[in-house]
């Protein structure tokens, strides 16, 4: 279902999902938070624009986005373990340098994951519409020539909302604090996700194929500004997360 289109650029969530809180211990929060220094203010790159984006990102928000993206994977893996896939590997914590990604989120018994992460209140699964073609293929890792075919789209959210977390703190918007102090404000909170739903690529082929599209500078719920263009999907037209389960009990 498509988003409702009003006023020419101002467009409206139709299809919401409750979320569901899981508790997150303590040992993943670490470890994403580690993950997420190192590659922020170490050897890694991330891009300051999004794909097509306009506004610079700086550090702050670039540890905010790798920490709940990363957040999103182990949650994601330590799932899969309790459901019996013990084959599955740990997720990547490798420190990458420019033009360096790595191929998938996840793979479990040869079908590979993409797992998006979100905030608790958000109810859409995006995609920045430059970094994908019309096959549903990632394009970055088409330049490299590494895996850019996915399986399966996975939304994860979490709660509460580190960028809101960061920005209380006065940490969102720069680019130098104490990795001590932001660890020790991280761990002070109650960490919790859940499943949105889950996707296909025949699904990212066909929201692509029909125009499933947030455009840049477009007003999500009349409010937000896009920065970048967004192929999108409502949670409440994603499926359940058993669903994953049950596919991948089938191979």
């Amino acid at each position: 279902m498509k988003l409702e289109l009003k006023n020419s650029c101002e467009y409206f969530i139709t299809a919401k999902r409750e979320f569901k809180a899981v508790a997150i211990d303590r040992t993943t929060i670490v470890d994403c938070c580690d993950f997420a220094w190192r590659m922020v203010f170490g050897e890694g790159h991330h891009r300051k624009h999004r794909s097509g984006g306009k506004q610079e990102r700086n550090k702050g928000e670039l540890f905010a986005n790798t920490f709940q993206g990363k957040l999103a994977e182990f949650v994601t893996y330590r799932e899969l373990l309790k459901r019996g896939f013990t084959s599955i590997n740990k997720p990547d914590t490798g420190i990458y340098g420019k033009g360096i990604w790595d191929d998938a989120d996840l793979e479990c018994r040869g079908k590979r994951i993409n797992i998006k992460s979100a905030a608790f209140f958000s109810n859409l699964l995006l995609l920045e519409a430059k970094d994908w073609n019309k096959k549903g293929e990632y394009i970055p890792n088409l330049a490299n020539g590494t895996n850019q075919h996915y399986d399966f789209f996975l939304l994860v959210r979490s709660k509460p909302d580190i960028k809101k977390l960061l920005k209380r703190h006065l940490f969102f918007y720069t680019n130098e604090f104490d990795s001590e102090q932001l660890k020790e404000i991280i761990l002070g909170e109650k960490w919790t996700f859940d499943f949105a739903g889950v996707c296909t690529q025949q699904t990212i082929r066909y929201i692509i194929g029909e125009g499933y599209l947030l455009p840049q500078n477009s007003l999500l719920n009349g409010k937000i500004k896009m920065d970048a263009a967004n192929y999108y999907i409502q949670c409440g037209d994603l499926k359940e997360f058993d669903f994953l389960i049950c596919e991948l009990k089938k191979l």
